[in-house]
């Protein structure tokens, strides 16, 4: 999710601004550039505009006009996976040799997790909020199809980045930053988004291996984020925070914590679908058992990053599309505190659903102002630096 917005314009800046009205893109030299640094960070937009539909779906309160706007948001999310796909298939025909060069990119080569991630969420939100609008058949087709698509790719990301992060030479001491868990996140929201399509899997072998594949893919985002959390740690302690414009990555360890949450919690009130006693009730009280500590860990980081980042604003912190990490993971914290609240029945875990929710809108919509600011002058679609 890096750009360089806060670079100044380039000399034929000017003359975009002359070729089309309202100095739409006149920080590019010209309007085609738009597409010629396309990366995959693109789609953070998508997650992060998509969970905050979905998490108002999951709020244990209600309130009069919630789930409509939310609704708008969530169609909101659903065009821009689709302009941004087709921009995107725009930049791999004429810009291949960049296209490729994302994936060896230092730091863009992570966020290929980010697509698998946005296709998942329309998916889920089409299915919670969407079917108001186009019914309940057509919306559990089209998150059959988005959450079979993003899983697949989840799980290729999940491979194949660290794969040639391993093999494409030596990598900095302080060269762990938040933005590595992106590619192997994808499973943890395959898991979670996935629950809510077990019960409409036939009884029997269908459900079972459903819940089962779930189960997996919770645990390989699990271990594998376990493992980077812990070398993001280490860094911060042993090295400096990093450049400003990377800080709101921290941001992007609240998302596995959160999501996990959220999975436990919504497999386990799955699980007696499609396991036996004992099992099921063992599923349903893991997601207790684990949700609770996961959950204060992830509450202290909140705290932790937010500490760092005021402390960064304070000497500057530039705008980027990194930005869209102060959104998604914000917004697993809010479907995992809404998950625990509703299975333990517990008041406080409400009102900290709630406000972490207020946050979040507050964030998004500050955030999606800014990208649209940018996006109209055409600086975010200008190359992101070198880390």
């Amino acid at each position: 999710m890096t750009s360089s917005l806060a670079a100044p314009p380039r000399p034929g800046g000017a003359r975009s601004a002359r070729r089309l009205p309202w100095g739409l893109l006149r920080e590019l030299d010209r309007p085609a550039d738009l597409f010629r640094h396309l990366g995959p960070n693109w789609y953070a937009s998508v997650m992060g505009t998509g969970i905050t539909a979905n998490a108002a779906a999951t709020l244990p309160v209600h309130a009069p006009g919630l789930r409509t706007a939310a609704t708008v948001v969530w169609a909101l999310a659903a065009f821009l996976l689709v302009a941004l796909t087709a921009a995107w298939a725009v930049h791999a025909t004429r810009h291949r040799d960049r296209a490729r060069a994302h994936a060896h990119h230092p730091v863009m080569a992570h966020f290929w997790g980010a697509p698998a991630m946005a296709l998942l969420t329309v998916g889920a939100g089409t299915l919670s909020l969407g079917q108001d609008r186009i019914g309940a058949h057509p919306a559990l087709v089209v998150d059959a199809v988005l959450w079979t698509a993003g899983t697949a790719l989840g799980l290729v990301t999940a491979v194949w980045i660290p794969y040639r992060m391993m093999t494409g030479g030596e990598v900095a001491a302080d060269g762990a930053f938040g933005g590595w868990l992106m590619p192997v996140v994808p499973p943890m929201v395959s898991a979670a988004t996935g629950a809510a399509l077990v019960p409409h899997l036939a009884p029997g072998q269908g459900r079972l291996t459903m819940l089962l594949g779930c189960y997996a893919m919770f645990g390989i985002s699990l271990f594998a984020s376990v493992v980077i959390i812990t070398q993001v740690w280490a860094r911060l302690m042993h090295h400096s925070v990093g450049p400003a414009v990377m800080v709101p990555t921290l941001w992007i360890v609240l998302g596995p914590l959160g999501q996990s949450v959220t999975a436990a919690n919504l497999l386990g009130g799955a699980a007696h679908l499609a396991l036996p006693r004992p099992y099921a009730g063992a599923a349903e009280a893991f997601g207790f058992l684990y949700g609770v500590p996961a959950w204060g860990f992830a509450m202290m980081w909140l705290a932790l990053a937010a500490s760092l980042t005021l402390r960064t604003a304070r000497r500057g912190l530039p705008f980027s599309l990194t930005w869209w990490s102060f959104t998604f993971p914000v917004g697993t914290c809010v479907t995992g505190t809404s998950a625990l609240a509703v299975h333990l029945g517990s008041t406080p875990l409400k009102a900290v659903a709630v406000a972490l929710y207020g946050f979040l809108v507050a964030a998004w919509l500050t955030v999606g102002a800014r990208t649209a600011a940018g996006s109209a002058r055409g600086g975010l679609f200008r190359a992101a630096p070198t880390r």
